[in-house]
């Protein structure tokens, strides 16, 4: 059974930190996992803006935020000039490449993406996107074969650019399977593989639930062998850092469970993707989090409106 490892890295201090230190877990551990990047500016700090969403204090605060991002980067954006990750962190980007990890687009602007895009028009959504594409191209000479969004925020014309921008496959929602999404019965024909397992910071600080005690409770959420297999995110700046040793004891009770742990490729290269499922998507909350993420729904069993590459 395969259990994919999905690295969201959001800040430069994360790239050029906390993504070194899971590269050499994983090469302990003899696995793989898909690296996301975010390839524009770090402007973690105008996230304060959030300030004022209900469960956003409460979340920083049982999630040692300052401790996981450090204060510098909390100033990027406000304070500080953002500097640009793409550009400051080139040699880890390639050395994660190198070292046979799928690498992916994450977002250009993690906190313009995840504050704007539910609201945003094409232009505004097609730019973001291809600069992000441009960039991992400069860096990677070759094209993106995925993308996770940010904060696992979309909108229906980063749905339809899913298509049109070429990606094999995409992680960008929350959910139980692999499935074809579909948004107000139109189809998007870029095969949907989303985070089925809920994040460390969404467990630690809840019903007292301590950093010591997270990989148990995890672990028994993946005592049954599911046969679609399960999507674990992780993120550069938490599991690269002070939690990497919660992820180590999570490597080591997964594969005693009988899981595979891997990139999400080996997901996306275990099914036949046009006859996935297709399932209604749409913004809806998740515990743990402030606010409404991208999440996969019922399937869906009406007409659709299919949309190819081709309408777009």
């Amino acid at each position: 059974m395969r259990l994919g490892l999905k690295v969201d890295v959001d800040t430069l201090r994360g790239t050029r930190e906390g993504v070194p230190r899971l590269l050499d877990l994983f090469a302990r551990h003899g696995v793989r996992a898909t690296f996301l990047f975010s390839l524009g500016p770090d402007h973690t700090g105008r996230a304060i803006r959030r300030v004022f969403r209900r469960g956003f204090v409460d979340k920083v605060q049982r999630t040692s935020v300052v401790e996981h991002y450090g204060v510098r980067t909390l100033l990027y954006g406000t304070l500080l000039p953002g500097p640009d990750i793409g550009r400051r962190a080139v040699s880890v980007l390639r050395r994660v490449h190198g070292d046979g990890h799928e690498t992916g687009i994450h977002c250009w602007d993690h906190v313009r993406w995840q504050d704007g895009v539910a609201h945003a028009d094409f232009e505004w959504t097609r730019r973001e996107m291809q600069r992000a594409c441009d960039r991992y191209v400069d860096v990677f000479r070759e094209p993106p074969p995925t993308h996770g969004a940010a904060g696992w925020q979309m909108n229906v014309h980063a749905l339809r650019l899913t298509q049109q921008l070429g990606f094999d496959y995409c992680s960008d929602g929350r959910g139980s399977y692999p499935h074809l999404p579909v948004w107000r019965a139109e189809l998007i024909r870029c095969p949907q593989f989303p985070t089925t397992l809920p994040t460390l910071d969404e467990l630690i600080g809840v019903n007292g639930v301590a950093e010591d005690t997270v990989a148990t409770l995890l672990l028994a959420r993946t005592q049954a062998l599911v046969e679609s297999g399960h999507v674990f995110t992780l993120h550069a700046e938490l599991e690269g850092g002070r939690l990497l040793g919660v992820l180590d004891s999570l490597l080591d009770g997964w594969k005693a469970q009988g899981w595979s742990p891997g990139p999400v490729r080996s997901l996306y290269e275990s099914v036949e993707p046009m006859a996935l499922p297709r399932c209604e998507t749409a913004l809806a909350p998740v515990a743990g989090r402030t606010g409404t993420l991208f999440v996969q729904g019922d399937e869906f069993l009406g007409d659709v409106h299919d949309t190819t590459r081709e309408d777009l």
